[in-house]
């Protein structure tokens, strides 16, 4: 599903990180842990193909994204890759439902309304489609931007600090929340936390 090897990064003022390998089959899960500052998001973005890697190789579904460029990297990243990123990124002036279609006309994909309908049922907020993202709490907001990451059914899933901010009970719900939208659309799962809690909910870890 994905693997990578002999990944580096080497920053603007010299700094380079070197990465672990992975290696993840279809629906496997694994925790990045490290501290602020240990590279986390970086390695998400380099195994993304958000950020091009100088050195090694990465491999999605047989293909390996570090030859891809531009409009073909974006393509095979909006059909293959959900990312979750730390901040939601959804647009304030469009509503919950809209801000999904945008994922597969992006991607080159159909738009498919009952497609938006299943996602939102599936993350228990299907009540909210017309709604503006104003109106959402913070939980439901996270909930949306899950919802967009998971629409194009992805073969790999990243989730870049997904409870940092979140209490006891909210992390908990979130973190079962990816576990099973991991086991049900059977795709591979990677999150980059710092937050201790997440440790005994996933065995599989690689720590920076």
């Amino acid at each position: 599903m994905i693997r990578s090897a002999s990944l580096s990064y080497q920053y603007p003022n010299g700094k380079q990180l070197r990465f672990p390998d992975v290696n993840l089959s279809a629906a496997e899960q694994c925790l990045l842990l490290g501290e602020s500052g240990s590279g986390k998001t970086t390695f998400l973005h380099l195994l993304s193909g958000l950020l091009k890697s100088q050195q090694g190789a990465i491999h999605i579904n047989g293909h390996e994204i570090t030859k891809l460029k531009g409009s073909a990297l974006d393509h095979f990243r909006g059909q293959h890759i959900g990312f979750i990123f730390q901040r939601n990124h959804l647009i304030s002036a469009l509503s919950v439902k809209n801000n999904l279609l945008m994922s597969p006309y992006l991607a080159g994909l159909p738009q498919r309304s009952e497609r938006v309908d299943e996602v939102l049922r599936q993350l228990g907020i299907g009540d909210k489609k017309n709604s503006r993202i104003q109106e959402l709490s913070q939980g439901q907001a996270q909930r949306v931007a899950i919802a967009r990451a998971i629409l194009n059914k992805p073969s790999i899933i990243f989730a870049d600090e997904p409870t940092s901010a979140l209490d006891d009970k909210n992390c908990e719900l979130v973190i079962e929340l990816l576990a099973d939208i991991s086991s049900q659309n059977k795709s591979a799962l990677i999150i980059a936390t710092h937050d201790q809690r997440l440790k005994s909910h996933i065995p599989k870890q690689i720590t920076l």
